[in-house]
C-alpha cells in the first residue's frame, strides 16, 4: 500500500508540456491562438534565434485584469469552457486551458497585459513566480518566452537546426494569415522581417504576401454550400504545382487542421489537370456549427474529427472541380516583371507597437548548450537553401516574397483574368522534332504536345464509351484469350468479375485457377486488345477494394495512351489541322488525362521583348 501518489503540479505540467510544447513553433501556435481569441487585429511575433533564445509576442487584444492574468498560469484555466456542453460547440481556437501552464513550466516568462483600465507585470521561472507588479496601461498583451527548455535540457536534443525551427514557425504564421486576413501579421527573426500582412482582409493580398504576385494571379476563387456546411477558398491553376500536399491548407471554423481524407479529395478534384505526383496549391475554408465538428481529439488541436462527412467531401469536390474546369488554360510563357524589393509597411502595427518597449532577449544560445553547428545566424539561414530545408514539411517557406508596396500589390493581383477560356484559333505552321505542333494566332504562337493532345481526345472517346458498353459492339474471337492466376488471385478475379464485365473484360471461370475471355468491345485499341485486358485484370488485382468509377477512369487513361501517336511521330499538315480540329472540340482540351499540359501560349508581345523590339 501507499504506492500511488499525488504529483507536484510543477512535475504535472512538465509532462502536459511534453505534449503541448513540443518545438518554438507549439508555443508561437498557442500564444497567437490567445492573441486571436483575444480580438486583436494586429499580432507581431519575435523570434531570437529560431526562437530558442527567445520568443515574444505582442498584441492589441483584450488583455486580462490582474486577477485573470495571475489565474491564466493555472493548470486548466481557461475563459473559454464554462461546463460540458461549451465542449461540443467550440467557437474559439484555444480552449484546453494548460497552454500557459505547460509553457512557463519549462522557461523563463514576462507577461505585460492591460485592458485599458488597468495593467499588469509578472516574471515567472520555471513556473514559478517570482515578481508581480502594477504595469503598463497599454491594452493588449506583450508576453516573452526566454531559454525554452532551460529546465529540461533533455529535449534540446530533439530540436533541428535553427533554420529547420524557423521554417516550421514561419510556415504557421503563414497559415495563421490565411486564415485571418483581417488580423495584420508580423514576424522578425534576429531584428529581420520574414513576414508582414496588412490585415486589409483582401485574401489575394494575403496569398501575394506569402507565395508572391505571380502566384496569387494564378488563384482562383470558389464557394459551394450544403445543408451543414458552407466552403470558400482559392485555388491554384493547373499550371501551378507542387510535390506534396502542405500547400493544401485547411482551415475549419478558422482552425488550422490537417485532415487527409478533404486533402485527398482536394486533390482528387483535379483529376487530369496535374500531372502524376504533383499538388496544387489551395486554401479552403471550411464554416460549420461546431456541434459538427470534434476538435479535443489531439492536445496540439490540429486534428479533426467531422460529422457528416461524405456530405462535406463531395461539396469540396464539386466546387473545386467546377472552377478548375472552367479556368483551366493554355500556359502563357511569359518573361517576368523586374521589381526592386519595397517593404511592405503595416501603419496599424507600427504605430500600435510604438507603445511598447520591446525587451532585449535576457540570454544566448550558448545558455541552451546546443551544439555549435546548430548555432548558425539568420543570415546564413537566408543565404543557403539546404537540402534538409527542402526536405522538412515547411513547403510556404520557399515561396516569402517580401517585395512589393501594398497598392503594387493590389493593382498587379487586379490583372486576374476571371473569364472562361477559349480554345484559340489555330493555324497549323509546323512541327518540331516529330513531336509539337507549332501553331500561330492573332495573339501569339502556340507549341501542342501531339502525343498529348490525342490522348485527351481519345480519353474523353473511351470515357464515353466504357461507361455504356452495348451488347452490339462486342467482337467475337477466332480462339479464346487464356489466362492463368494462382489460386489467391483466381478468388479475388471470382469475386469481381462484374467490375471486370462492367469495364468490356467478359471474364469467364475456366477451371479453378484459368479463366477465358470470347469476345471484347469493337473499341478496344486495335493491336492492344490482350494488353488492355491484362492491364486491367492487373489493376483489380492489385487494388484492396474495386471501385468500378476509379477502374472505368484508369481504363480510359490506359487505353488513351496505347491508342495516341508517340513523339518522333512525323505528321502531314492535314493530319496536324485534323488533330487540332478535333482537338478544339473536347471538353477540356487544355491538358491530358495525366495532367500535362496540352497546348503552351508565347504571347508576341513577351517574344518581342526577348528580341528586343520593344524595351
Amino acid at each position: 500500500m501507499g504506492q500511488i501518489r499525488l504529483m507536484e503540479e510543477n512535475l504535472s505540467n512538465k509532462i502536459a508540456a511534453g505534449e503541448v510544447v513540443e518545438r518554438p513553433t507549439s508555443v508561437v501556435k498557442e500564444l497567437v491562438e490567445n492573441a486571436i481569441d483575444a480580438g486583436s487585429t494586429a499580432i507581431e511575433v519575435l523570434l531570437i534565434e529560431a526562437g530558442l533564445t527567445s520568443i515574444q509576442i505582442i498584441d492589441n487584444g483584450a488583455g486580462m485584469d490582474d486577477e485573470d492574468a495571475l489565474l491564466s498560469f493555472s493548470r486548466h484555466a481557461t475563459s473559454k469552457i464554462a461546463n460540458e456542453h461549451d465542449l461540443f460547440r467550440i467557437r474559439t481556437l484555444g480552449f484546453r486551458g494548460e497552454a500557459l501552464a505547460s509553457i512557463a513550466s519549462v522557461s523563463k516568462v514576462t507577461l505585460h497585459t492591460s485592458t485599458g483600465e488597468s495593467g499588469t507585470f509578472l516574471r515567472l521561472e520555471g513556473g514559478r513566480l517570482v515578481e508581480h507588479r502594477a504595469g503598463s496601461l497599454r491594452k493588449g498583451t506583450d508576453i516573452k518566452i526566454d531559454q525554452l527548455f532551460f529546465n529540461t535540457p533533455a529535449r534540446l536534443k530533439y530540436m533541428k537546426t535553427l533554420q529547420t525551427e524557423l521554417g516550421h514557425t514561419i510556415d504557421l504564421l503563414n497559415r495563421f494569415a490565411l486564415s485571418y486576413p483581417t488580423i495584420s501579421f508580423k514576424l522578425a527573426h534576429d531584428g529581420k522581417t520574414i513576414l508582414q500582412t496588412a490585415g486589409s482582409g483582401e485574401m489575394r493580398r494575403v496569398l501575394a504576401d506569402i507565395y508572391g504576385v505571380s502566384i496569387a494571379k494564378k488563384m482562383i476563387p470558389f464557394e459551394g454550400q450544403s445543408q451543414d456546411y458552407k466552403i470558400s477558398g482559392f485555388a491554384s491553376l493547373p499550371e501551378i504545382t507542387r510535390a506534396n500536399k502542405n500547400y493544401i491548407s485547411l482551415f475549419v471554423n478558422g482552425r488550422w487542421v490537417k485532415h487527409y481524407a478533404i486533402a485527398n479529395t482536394v486533390h482528387q478534384a483535379y483529376h487530369t489537370f496535374l500531372p502524376l505526383e504533383r499538388q496544387p496549391i489551395v486554401v479552403l475554408n471550411i464554416v460549420g456549427d461546431p456541434y459538427l465538428t470534434d476538435v479535443n481529439v489531439h492536445p496540439a488541436k490540429q486534428q479533426i474529427r467531422l460529422s457528416k462527412e461524405k456530405e462535406l467531401m463531395e461539396l469540396i469536390y464539386s466546387s473545386i472541380r467546377q472552377t478548375i474546369s472552367g479556368t483551366v488554360r493554355a500556359p502563357v510563357i511569359e518573361k517576368e516583371k523586374p521589381k526592386a524589393p519595397k517593404p511592405m509597411p503595416s501603419k496599424q502595427l507600427d504605430i500600435w507597437r510604438s507603445t511598447y518597449t520591446v525587451q532585449e532577449p535576457v540570454a544566448k544560445l550558448d545558455s541552451l548548450a546546443l551544439p555549435k553547428e546548430e548555432q548558425k545566424t539568420s543570415e546564413a539561414f537566408v543565404r543557403e537553401t539546404t537540402d534538409e530545408i527542402r526536405s522538412e514539411p515547411v513547403p510556404l517557406l520557399k515561396e516569402l516574397q517580401i517585395e512589393t508596396a501594398a497598392e503594387e500589390v493590389l493593382e498587379e493581383v487586379a490583372e486576374v483574368e476571371e473569364e472562361t477560356p477559349q480554345f484559340p484559333e489555330l493555324e497549323v505552321v509546323g512541327q518540331i522534332h516529330g513531336t509539337y505542333i507549332v501553331a500561330q494566332s492573332s495573339d501569339g504562337f502556340y507549341l501542342i504536345d501531339q502525343h498529348a493532345a490525342q490522348e485527351r481526345i481519345k480519353y474523353e472517346y473511351f470515357r464515353e464509351k466504357v461507361g455504356h458498353i452495348d451488347v452490339a459492339e462486342r467482337q467475337a474471337l477466332l480462339l479464346p484469350m487464356t489466362f492463368h492466376y494462382s489460386r489467391d488471385e483466381a478468388l479475388r478475379l471470382k469475386e469481381n468479375l462484374d467490375a471486370l464485365h462492367d469495364n468490356g473484360v467478359f471474364l469467364e471461370e475456366f477451371g479453378d485457377t484459368s479463366f477465358i475471355v470470347r469476345d471484347h468491345p469493337t473499341w478496344f485499341p486495335a493491336g492492344f486488345e490482350q494488353e488492355v485486358v491484362e492491364d486491367l485484370i492487373e489493376q483489380v488485382l492489385n487494388e484492396r477494394k474495386v471501385d468500378v468509377k476509379k477502374l472505368r477512369e484508369d481504363a480510359a487513361i490506359m487505353m488513351s495512351c496505347k491508342r495516341s501517336i508517340k513523339a518522333n511521330h512525323y505528321l502531314q499538315k492535314h493530319e496536324m489541322e485534323r488533330l487540332l480540329a478535333d482537338l478544339k472540340v473536347a471538353e477540356q482540351p487544355f491538358t491530358c488525362p495525366h495532367g500535362r499540359p496540352v497546348i503552351i501560349h508565347f504571347k508576341t508581345y513577351d517574344v518581342e521583348k526577348m528580341f528586343k523590339r520593344v524595351m
